[in-house]
This record gives structure tokens, C-alpha cells and sequence, in this order.
């Protein structure tokens, strides 16, 4: 199979565009698709904002207590199969959730897109690419990040159109057919789960030479138990779970935020788009930077973001402010996107990143969950947002100290174990995984 290698092209960025897929149709799983839904759902119901809230953050937080045997299932069966499987099961809760008429219903089908959606699609992403990258993986994760973004800034509008032209339950219908057409037979066909599964090495699979033994650096790699005894596994996932707390939080509550603040809901569509594009070079420029500043050092710059973020919303009372308010949270959340998903493998290494990456991604699930529920309470309480914003501010005080205290482990990066490698498979012969 001649596609693999070749003396210049390394199959590896193929993989990077698939996982980029992967984060763009993880989309309906995601708070700023779902966020669109939840005025509709309180108008056709009567349901109060902090039951629908209750019942997100619920579903969310139960959604995360899975992810880390999610994790260990990529680990065991690779991103190819469960790529194929998460994606056609995240296709059947987006039909579910079209026939939502209770709060049971909702909670069921928020419970799956949320599991399936914003933890497994991601999951395999930011699984599958450090297997095929190391000395390039900033750079390769910020090139799958941009997936994500564009899902950011495509799903809010797509949802918004969809909505006034088919209604919600139908826009449901057409979001889990898009992913069934388009992701699925993708991930069938062109994932593979490692380069060595194809005879070919990471980062430079295309420039072997057959009848020749290969040596290279590989990274040392910590199982779940071990990373587990560090200091910096335990405040790395504090830092994991703030980001899902305050984004998910103002993500789920802006369009009643922003009425709160005379602006429309297409402003608010709007302005979830404007962050996603924003973050687009933020998100590149992000991965580079990665290479030379220590990662440490940029997740306080992301916990800085949210602060500044959280002050801009409270001006945020006309298009203007809307806008700055909309372009700080953006780069703040296109550098946390890559920098959560470089920090675990520079760290712990990639044989069992998929186990270890399950366990950030539930913290960060988990950080959803709780996110939505205080503002719905708080608005509810007070009728409106300001009390709430202000108190939201002492997780990023909380995760700038988490970071900085976050020193990598002594083994980590200090290690080399070098690897004698059989010559690659003759390309005709390599295997297909």
C-alpha cells in the first residue's frame, strides 16, 4: 500500500486530519451547540433554567465518571475501532435527543451526547496523535485543535439556522446523520493506530530505509499507577477540570447572559463564533510556542485569559464590548485547547496516554458539569449574573498556582530509552489496524 510512505510524505498528517475531524463532529456533544437548544427547551416545557441546568450538569458529571474506561478501551482496541464506534453511537443520541419530551429523556440524552460528543470524539483525537508524532506533536495537536475551532464556530450558526428553518427536534435528526455520513466511513478507512502498526516510526515514518535497523529516541512512558504517585499528575488535573468550570459555565448561560445585557441571540451565536476563529491562529501559534515556553508557564497564561474574560463579560452591554469580551475569551480558550492536550504526553509519555488521557478528560467533563449549574442557581437567586462571575474568578487564582507548582516529574524527559526497531514492512505487505 504505497499511500503510507513514500520519500517525502508521512501518512501521520493524514491522521492529523482525521482527528481534526474528530474534534470538528464532536460538535453535537459540545456546550456551545447545546447551549442554542436550551432557551426552546425551557419555552416548549416550561422548565426552569436551573432544572435544565440541574439536570446538563448531572448528565455531564455522570457522562465523566466513564471517560477513563473509555480511555482504557482505546488503549486496548485502538482509535480505529472506537472512532468508528463512538462516532455511529454519537449519531444515535442525536436521534434520541429529537424525541426528547421529559426531563428523564433529556437527562438520558445529555448524558450520551456529552459522554460520546465532548469526551470520546476528543478523546481519540488527542489520543491518536501523540502515537504518531513526538518531536512534532505540539505542532501536529495544534493542526488538530483548528478541527475543534471550526466546530466552535460552525455549530452555534448551523444550529441557530437549522432551528428557525426545521425546529429543534429535526435540527437533531440532521446534526446525527451529518456525523454518520460524513466521520464514520472516514475513520474506517483511513485511521491507523500507530505508524508502527504500518511498519513506519513517528514524526518521520516516510523517510526509512527498508533492510536497515532503525534507532530512536522513545519517550518514557508512565502507566496509570505511576504518573498517579506524582505531584504534578494531581495538580495538572486541577488544572484540567477549571477551564470545563468557567468556559462551560458562560457557554451554556450566554444567550441569557448576553439578554440580560440588551444583546440579541444571534450576538450570541455570534460571538461563540468569533472565539472559535480567533482561536484558530492563537491555537497554531499555541503549538509553536510549545517548543520553546515551558507548558507550565502557558497554562497560566490560559488561567490569566479567563480572569480578564470574566471581567470583560460584565461590560459586555453593547456589540462593541460584546466583541473585545468575545476576542480575549478566544485566545484564552484557543491556547487551553492544545496546551491540555500537549501537557500529558510531554509529561507521561504515549504508551498509555489513552488511560491517562481519560482521566484529564473526565476532570474536564467534569468540570462541565459543574460549570452551568451555579449560574442557573445564581440568576434564578438573583436574578442575574454579576454575583456569580465575580465568585467564578477564584478557579483560574486557583489554577495559576496549580500550574506553576506543576513541575515535571523527575523521570519524565530525563530518560532515554533507546529502541532497536526491525526494519518497516515492505509498504506492499504493511499491516492495516
Amino acid at each position: 500500500m504505497k499511500r503510507f510512505a513514500g520519500n517525502h510524505f508521512h501518512y501521520g498528517w493524514v491522521i492529523v486530519a482525521i482527528a481534526a475531524l474528530s474534534q470538528f463532529f464532536s460538535g453535537p456533544g459540545q456546550t456551545y451547540s447545546n447551549s442554542i437548544f436550551i432557551d426552546y427547551y425551557i419555552e416548549d416545557f416550561g422548565w426552569s433554567r436551573s432544572t435544565v441546568s440541574a439536570i446538563y450538569s448531572g448528565a455531564t458529571l455522570a457522562a465523566g465518571f466513564l471517560l477513563f474506561f473509555v480511555g482504557r478501551l482505546i488503549d486496548r482496541n485502538g482509535s480505529r475501532k472506537m472512532a468508528v464506534i463512538v462516532s455511529a453511537l454519537l449519531a444515535a443520541a442525536c436521534l434520541f435527543n429529537s424525541f426528547v419530551t421529559s426531563l428523564v429523556m433529556l437527562f438520558i440524552g445529555f448524558f450520551f451526547i456529552r459522554l460520546l460528543g465532548q469526551g470520546s470524539m476528543a478523546l481519540i483525537s488527542n489520543s491518536l496523535i501523540p502515537q504518531w508524532f513526538v518531536k512534532k506533536r505540539g505542532r501536529a495537536l495544534s493542526i488538530a485543535a483548528i478541527g475543534g475551532l471550526v466546530s466552535s464556530a460552525a455549530f452555534p450558526l448551523l444550529n441557530v439556522w437549522l432551528i428557525d428553518s426545521f425546529g429543534w427536534r429535526m435540527s437533531w435528526l440532521v446534526l446525527g446523520a451529518i456525523i454518520l455520513v460524513l466521520f464514520t466511513p472516514l475513520a474506517l478507512f483511513l485511521i491507523r493506530n500507530s505508524p508502527e502498526d504500518v511498519g513506519l516510526l513517528p514524526d518521520n515514518g516516510a523517510a526509512e530505509k527498508s533492510g536497515k535497523r532503525q534507532k530512536r529516541i522513545e519517550e518514557v512512558s508512565w502507566s496509570v499507577k505511576e504518573a498517579s504517585k506524582t505531584r504534578a499528575f494531581w495538580l495538572l488535573l486541577v488544572c484540567a477540570a477549571i477551564p470545563g468550570i468557567v468556559n462551560t459555565g458562560l457557554t451554556f448561560h450566554l444567550v441569557s447572559i448576553f439578554h440580560e445585557n440588551s444583546l440579541s441571540l444571534e450576538a450570541a451565536a455570534g460571538i461563540l463564533s468569533l472565539t472559535a476563529l480567533i482561536g484558530l491562529p492563537v491555537t497554531f501559534l499555541t503549538g509553536l510556542l510549545l517548543d520553546k515556553v515551558k507548558v507550565q508557564y502557558m497554562l497560566v497564561l490560559v488561567f490569566a485569559g479567563e480572569i480578564a474574560s470574566l471581567l470583560l463579560l460584565q461590560k459586555a452591554d453593547f456589540l462593541a464590548a460584546a466583541i473585545v469580551f468575545g476576542l480575549v475569551w478566544g485566545v484564552s480558550m484557543g491556547m487551553e485547547r492544545i496546551v491540555m492536550a500537549v501537557v500529558w504526553p510531554n509529561y507521561f509519555g504515549r504508551k498509555h496516554i489513552g488511560s491517562i488521557s481519560g482521566i484529564s478528560m473526565a476532570m474536564i467533563v467534569t468540570g462541565s458539569a459543574l460549570g452551568p449549574l451555579p449560574l442557573g442557581i445564581a440568576f434564578d437567586l438573583f436574578g442575574g449574573y454579576t454575583e456569580i462571575l465575580w465568585a467564578l474568578m477564584l478557579f483560574p487564582v486557583l489554577g495559576m498556582a496549580a500550574a506553576l507548582m506543576a513541575e515535571p516529574p523527575a523521570k519524565d524527559m530525563k530518560q532515554e530509552k533507546i529502541v532497536a526497531l526491525p526494519a518497516p514492512l515492505p509498504i506492499e505487505k504493511a499491516s492495516m489496524q
